[in-house]
């Protein structure tokens, strides 16, 4: 199993985000994956390497995310700068959004002031935008297409070890501390490689509304979320079970949410529900958004699942035999993330 490591991730460390009204030190902090790595110096279960420097990083980004979204971002930290000198010492935070068009707002004039671009394009107040979080988020991206590309030159499991995160990340916003959508990358990328059909699963507590949104009226890619229910929690807009697709993707999207305080054997139950989809698709690769937020100690998610049912979890994807993505998603219980990833990743090759 090749890991492709992101040895730029640490760039992006956010100061604070707005949780539940008030201003919080950030829980999608670097230690996170230092732990898995110290995880895997304890437990080798891959081998550590580094996406070329020549992958056609660009061309599969615009793949999934508009180009003046990209666009955006690439300059974000420069213009918030330019607006005050004062703001090279604070994160970057939206305060003003236009939401949609029906609430008459238009999004069709883009704002010259930064602050109006960055609610223009993000989805939420909680995703810090820091001097390298373009940086950070550009290396993950290269991760994933490198460890999609291995999958198609005949490895079996690749990882993307990455942070941020990405599954929240849709065409052309950011939100739930993601600016690129790692997975999404990685199964255009298999896509494009020569696949016809692709599968993508989504274990992370929290639905992967940029993932859904970015496929959701196609039927080449099939995505299945397991989540905590959007009636009560983040992202609260998608991942109700009623969004099927659209258009030619109809039928193609599946949402099977679970009430808070979900333990293990019923979500393990609706695994057993998603992987059937995903057969039934008939798919010839999978990506898999890997959140380990569903850990019983995460402290902004919901679910009971204990360390030991992580192996589990490698398992039952292992047993789909199919080359197989993982992209490194959520899970906020830093001293724990390294173990349940790890057990994951033991999983597989058991």
């Amino acid at each position: 199993m090749k890991i492709f490591h992101n040895t730029r991730h640490a760039e992006h460390a956010g100061r604070q985000e707005m949780f539940r009204g008030r201003l919080v030190d950030c829980h999608e902090v670097p230690q996170r994956l230092q732990h898995v790595l110290d995880e895997l110096v304890r437990r080798p279960v891959g081998t550590l390497v580094q996406p070329a420097a020549d992958l056609p990083l660009d061309a599969a980004l615009r793949r999934v995310h508009s180009a003046d979204y990209l666009d955006f971002l690439a300059r974000a930290w420069d213009d918030w700068v330019a607006l005050d000198p004062a703001n090279a010492l604070v994160d970057a935070l939206p305060s003003v959004w236009p939401l949609t068009a029906r609430h008459g707002f238009r999004t069709d004039a883009p704002p010259l002031n930064f602050a109006a671009r960055l609610g223009q394009y993000a989805f939420d107040s909680g995703t810090p935008l820091t001097a390298g979080s373009w940086a950070a988020a550009r290396e993950g991206a290269a991760c994933a297409l490198a460890a999609a590309q291995a999958v198609l030159a005949g490895e079996r499991f690749a990882m993307a070890l990455t942070r941020p995160p990405g599954h929240h990340a849709g065409p052309n916003y950011m939100g739930g501390y993601c600016f690129i959508n790692n997975g999404a990358v990685a199964a255009q990328a298999l896509r494009d490689g020569g696949l016809q059909r692709v599968a993508v699963l989504d274990v992370d507590y929290h639905h992967g509304n940029g993932t859904q949104t970015i496929f959701y009226e196609r039927s080449d890619v099939f995505t299945a979320s397991i989540h905590g229910d959007p009636r009560t929690e983040y992202p609260f807009f998608l991942g109700h079970a009623d969004e099927r697709g659209a258009g030619a993707g109809e039928g193609f999207n599946l949402n099977l949410p679970l009430p808070r305080g979900t333990g293990f054997e019923v979500w393990w139950a609706t695994l057993q529900t998603a992987m059937q989809a995903v057969r039934d698709f008939a798919p010839q690769a999978l990506v898999v958004p890997l959140g380990l937020d569903t850990f019983e100690g995460d402290p902004i998610s919901g679910f009971k699942l204990r360390s030991a049912d992580y192996l589990q979890v490698g398992r039952a994807i292992a047993q789909l035999g199919l080359p197989t993505v993982l992209t490194l998603e959520g899970g906020y219980a830093a001293a724990d993330l390294g173990v349940n990833t790890v057990n994951v990743l033991e999983g597989l090759r058991s």
